[in-house]
């Protein structure tokens, strides 16, 4: 039986000073959206998040995924030179027309694919790094699956749809959130994504980005905007305001009016609604007696650094307890369950946390125990 020892703790840190709110109804006009929190992937809102509908040039968050994987492995180096092919000139649509031989940095490629949606870099980049388009959607694919995108079949990078396997391409939301939610581990690609103007090209070619939140949303980090005629206006918005970040997918929508407006109202409502909570850093957590081991004593550790998503409300309602074992017996296995932490609020468990062993502790031999009596004896007769 285990031995339950609590240590109540009226403040658990928050993020942001909070007020007790609670969550509304909400209502979009977008057709397919979701709502995601980045930092624990916890959905907050759903409406035909997992309906297959082609995503336009919102699939190159896979392509920018992709890029930024091979930046950071070595496949590709930031120092690279970026040089067009006949293909990648020949793309349509949002490009910054490349000429077939025309070089460019890596920096230059990445700015324009992020900010203006250039087919033609964003074409480039594949051919850069799996040496065809379809080498590299085969490999969007495959990364696709690792994410457990499973409403998700890509046939191009650039989410175009004037090739005749276009009807094929499709995405849902929720997919799209998954591999946003990824790309935005990578740190490098929010210099790009909240750039409102800039130029390549020595200054002689002007971006501007076509997420439009990023100069009239507080707080945006990205990330995608999309549209042809059959999949309508499309995006990936991520915000970020008090260490709490957001990412609000939205598909198929009427307008670019009501795309922004969709996301804002999605984003507004994360804000005002949810906070991140952790266990404070100073809860008490005793050590367990070892029975038999060559240390007496092991302090357990969190095994993991936990954050939870919690209405705003809840805040001045949570508490930490901590359970641990009232001992063990050697031998102990580094990493071995030894308690939980528990994150509660109003009587309702948000999180539990295993503590574990830090490191392994040894089995006493029989000559350990011997020499401990024999010392005993001795100390005795002192």
């Amino acid at each position: 039986m285990q031995k339950r020892i609590s240590w109540v703790l009226v403040l658990l840190m928050c993020i942001g000073f909070v007020l007790p709110v609670q969550a509304a109804e909400l209502t979009v006009e977008a057709p397919s959206a979701i709502l995601m929190e980045a930092a624990t992937g916890t959905v907050l809102y759903e409406k035909q998040s997992h309906d297959r509908l082609p995503p336009a040039s919102v699939t190159k968050v896979m392509t920018l995924l992709l890029v930024m994987e091979a930046l950071e492995s070595g496949r590709i180096s930031w120092d690279d030179t970026v040089i067009a092919s006949e293909t990648a000139a020949a793309k349509g649509g949002s490009q910054v027309y490349l000429e077939q031989g025309e070089q460019m940095s890596m920096d230059e490629m990445l700015k324009s694919v992020v900010v203006s949606s250039a087919n033609d870099c964003a074409t480039a980049l594949a051919e850069h790094i799996a040496g065809s388009e379809e080498a590299f959607v085969s490999m969007m694919n495959e990364r696709a699956a690792e994410l457990g995108m499973e409403d998700t079949h890509f046939v191009n990078c650039t989410g175009l749809d004037d090739e005749p396997n276009a009807s094929e391409h499709k995405t849902s939301a929720y997919d799209i959130a998954l591999m946003s939610r990824q790309l935005l581990q990578h740190e490098d690609i929010r210099k790009y994504t909240t750039i409102w103007m800039d130029t390549v090209r020595g200054g002689e070619f002007g971006l501007s980005n076509t997420n439009k939140l990023v100069r009239f949303y507080q707080g945006t980090t990205g990330l995608k905007t999309g549209y042809t005629s059959q999949a309508g206006h499309c995006l990936a918005a991520s915000a970020m305001r008090d260490g709490v970040e957001y990412i609000a997918v939205v598909l198929n929508c009427s307008s670019s009016a009501s795309r922004f407006q969709s996301a804002k109202q999605l984003l507004d409502y994360g804000f005002a609604n949810y906070t991140l909570a952790r266990p404070d850093p100073q809860v008490q957590i005793p050590p367990v007696p070892v029975i038999l081991g060559k240390e007496d004593m092991i302090l357990p550790e969190a095994k993991e650094q936990v954050q939870v998503l919690v209405e705003k409300s809840q805040c001045k309602d949570l508490s930490t307890t901590v359970e641990v074992q009232p001992q063990v017996r050697a031998p102990v296995e580094e990493g071995q369950r030894l308690g939980t932490l528990y994150l509660s609020s109003g009587g309702q468990t948000l999180a539990e946390i295993a503590l574990v062993a830090p490191v392994g502790v040894g089995k006493q031999t029989w000559w350990d125990v011997t020499k401990q009596i024999l010392q005993a004896v001795c100390f005795c007769k002192e």
